[in-house]
């Protein structure tokens, strides 16, 4: 199949480029995927498309393998079988079936061509045409696709774009985001991270004129995309874009502050970013008002640990800024299990405020080193010591020995056991 379109493939010159391809075989078993779909037939072929290939030439990590078939999804099934290869058919409507060898997932997505939307979901038909493939996509630079060596096919100049640090809807704008109106997040989010340009004044107006269309979108949609903003590289160019905040700022009110985003809070957010702290960036975005996050709890959906957390935050934030707090509080909090949200507060001051960067980051070092003792009073020693018989009032004397013993510095005395057992 390869002979058959080698002539719309533009070898590319860049070595580079085609090293990094093939290195991606030493982090994913994606050959065998590749092997197993082109030993379907003589015709059936496969490329990289999408994000990794973007990323490979942008010099970014791949955390993701996305790729392109020519046979449809059964037949993708069938080739999977026959080559033992586990997968999921989740996306199969859609031409979509997900391959799983040694836990890492690869999207396998049939060429399509969509015969209608409704600004979330499309019906796609199936079809052999690579470049039909590509212009039902978003961006110049999503659309290129590269073989297994890295032999590119580029049929709207995605690389180049990217080279000059343009951010181009394929073909008419207005009609891409109408197709899913998600693709407006996705603008605001490739434009911080790989623009060298300024917004053009017509797409700013489609998407102002079509912003009513993200109401569409599913929450988890929406947040999930607002996650990718936040975790990206060009998350802290967010501060110095009125429109991309603008925009954002339409879509989640809630997030209103960018004031942290500035250079010398640039390793500190890339440290958040890559232990994948979204409550606490987010938090920082809501800072300027704490009743943010009870709205954006209340439009959107949290895991029951990300509202804890969220919530944590709005109760304690301003609490914590006082001197005494931590002296007073830190040992107590962490004995009772709460030295995450803690080191949430402490963080949260280092990247709102510029002052005191010693004492918050030593203060940090203390509150994941410290170690607690173990409540040294059980059951045993009631029964054993005051002849006490198991029951409600066992337990109930046990958490206030508990609660004084941890007050008075995880200290208590005998006289102090005997007086709160024996009453």
């Amino acid at each position: 199949m390869f002979k058959l379109i080698n002539n719309f493939f533009n070898h590319s010159k860049n070595d580079l480029f085609k090293k990094n391809t093939l290195d991606i075989q030493k982090n994913f078993p994606v050959k065998r995927i590749f092997d197993a779909i082109k030993s379907f037939s003589d015709e059936s072929d496969i490329y990289y498309v999408g994000g990794c290939v973007r990323k490979i030439f942008c010099h970014e990590l791949v955390d993701d393998i996305d790729l392109a078939t020519n046979i449809n999804p059964d037949e993708v099934i069938l080739s999977l079988k026959k080559n033992n290869i586990s997968f999921f058919e989740t996306g199969k409507n859609h031409g979509t079936i997900t391959a799983i060898i040694d836990d890492k997932k690869f999207e396998i997505t049939s060429l399509r061509k969509d015969i209608s939307t409704d600004g979330r979901h499309a019906k796609v038909l199936f079809s052999k045409d690579w470049r039909e493939d590509a212009e039902r996509r978003d961006f110049t630079f999503n659309s290129i696709y590269s073989n297994i060596y890295g032999e590119v096919f580029d049929p709207f100049n995605g690389r180049k774009d990217l080279e000059n640090g343009c951010v181009t809807f394929i073909g008419d704008p207005s009609k891409r985001i109408k197709e899913d109106y998600l693709r407006i997040l996705r603008y605001i989010r490739f434009f911080l991270n790989y623009s060298k340009k300024d917004h053009e004044p017509k797409i700013k107006k489609i998407i102002k004129q079509n912003l009513d269309g993200l109401l569409k979108i599913s929450k988890e949609r929406l947040i999930d995309e607002l996650k990718k903003i936040i975790f990206s590289k060009g998350f802290i160019n967010l501060k110095k874009d009125d429109f991309s905040k603008e925009i954002l700022e339409l879509v989640f009110p809630s997030l209103n502050n960018t004031s942290f985003l500035t250079d010398k809070n640039k390793l500190l957010i890339e440290d958040i970013q890559l232990n994948k702290n979204f409550i606490l960036l987010l938090s920082a975005m809501m800072i300027k008002d704490l009743n943010s996050i009870n709205y954006i709890l209340y439009k959107f959906n949290f895991s029951n640990q990300d509202k804890q957390r969220l919530l944590y935050i709005h109760d304690n934030y301003q609490m914590s800024l006082e001197k005494s707090f931590f002296d007073r509080e830190l040992k107590k909090r962490i004995y009772f299990g709460e030295r995450e949200s803690l080191l949430d507060l402490i963080t949260l001051q280092l990247l709102i405020f510029h002052k005191n960067e010693k004492t918050l980051n030593d203060l940090i070092k203390i509150t994941k080193k410290t170690d607690l003792p173990k409540f040294p009073y059980n059951a045993d020693f009631l029964i054993k010591n005051f002849d006490y018989k198991p029951g409600k009032k066992m337990g109930k004397k046990l958490k206030e020995l508990e609660t004084l013993w941890v007050d008075n510095d995880f200290k208590i005395s005998k006289e102090e056991i005997k007086k709160i057992v024996l009453s």
